[in-house]
């Protein structure tokens, strides 16, 4: 085998194991946003549901107070694999993600008008396998 040949191999393995390493889901137009990002966007008080679909799309959940007042919920996580996932034999005892998640929660109040929102992000970490460290 010539050493191009093998470079360009082990370039194309490693890309896919990159690739290969990370999963999205859920609102995308939260990926980027923060709370002070959030707070930009959102006015208490003024926004409405027509003003929050228009920036954040359609809510992944949507509930209601007892009194009648809806809550949208829009959730986004994103999980990259550790390292240890891709070494053969090891994977099977041990393997795991990093898993960042945000969630925006956007009351609204019988007008249809945000009285309150929560904007959170956290880290969390996933364990598999039969020896999860």
């Amino acid at each position: 085998m010539n050493q191009s040949f093998r470079n360009t191999a082990i370039a194309a393995a490693l890309a896919v194991s990159m690739l290969a390493g990370c999963a999205s889901q859920g609102v995308q137009q939260l990926k980027e946003e923060t709370a002070v990002s959030v707070g930009s966007k959102i006015t208490k008080g003024k926004s409405s549901r027509d003003d929050v679909r228009a920036t954040f799309g359609d809510p992944t959940e949507t509930s209601f107070t007892d009194s009648g007042n809806e809550l949208w919920r829009y959730k986004y996580s994103h999980a990259t694999a550790k390292a240890i996932n891709f070494v053969p034999v090891a994977n099977l005892f041990t393997s795991g993600a990093n898993v960042d998640k945000k969630e925006l929660v956007v009351f609204f109040d019988d007008k249809g008008i945000v009285k309150n929102y929560s904007m959170q992000s956290s880290k969390e970490e996933m364990r598999n396998g039969i020896l999860p460290q």
